[in-house]
């Protein structure tokens, strides 16, 4: 609900992903907190979700809320969220450490397509890349970011780059 509201929610104590979030909801594009899990090569697909701090906003269809037995690895049970993205143009963000403590922007444009996920109450979605799945892992990560990034709907990686220049931060594209 937080992060609907535009208060992104950090998650894990990532405090750059609660930066990405924000950068992303403030260009009206959402910003759901996010890490890939998996990947499809068969559908060539990075499988991406979190528990936790989604943006409803951006959900494909309804949202829901799921009771578990187990939270997600922890004691208790609990009520969580379970979406999937907006199928279509996506955006993602992180906000990474370079040499000297100086922080830069990291971006990339995919989509969120259709297909299987899993059901356990997270937000979970299927994203495609033009470079394809195993390249996209393979870049992204060459960078050193940390393992959650934002997702936002729709393609902003003009609006990310124009940011950069005014922050004076340098914006790494992955494409």
């Amino acid at each position: 609900m937080l992060t609907a509201r535009g208060i992104p929610v950090a998650g894990e104590y990532e405090i750059k992903n609660a930066q990405a979030m924000k950068i992303m909801d403030s260009f009206g594009a959402g910003g759901s907190f996010t890490e890939y899990y998996a990947m499809d090569y068969i559908d060539d697909v990075v499988l991406m979700g979190h528990d936790g701090p989604g943006h409803i906003a951006i959900a494909e269809g309804k949202t829901k809320v799921k009771p578990l037995q187990v939270y997600h690895g922890k004691v208790g049970a609990g009520l969580s969220v379970e979406m999937s993205v907006k199928n279509g143009p996506v955006t993602l963000l992180s906000v990474i450490e370079q040499p000297g403590n100086r922080l830069a922007l990291l971006v990339a444009e995919g989509a969120s397509v259709p297909g299987p996920v899993l059901e356990i109450g997270n937000t979970n979605s299927r994203y495609r890349f033009a470079m394809g799945a195993r390249r996209f892992v393979q870049e992204w990560n060459r960078h050193g970011p940390a393992h959650h990034c934002a997702v936002g709907v729709g393609h902003i990686k003009s609006k990310i780059i124009k940011l950069g220049a005014l922050l004076g931060m340098e914006v790494i594209e992955v494409t």
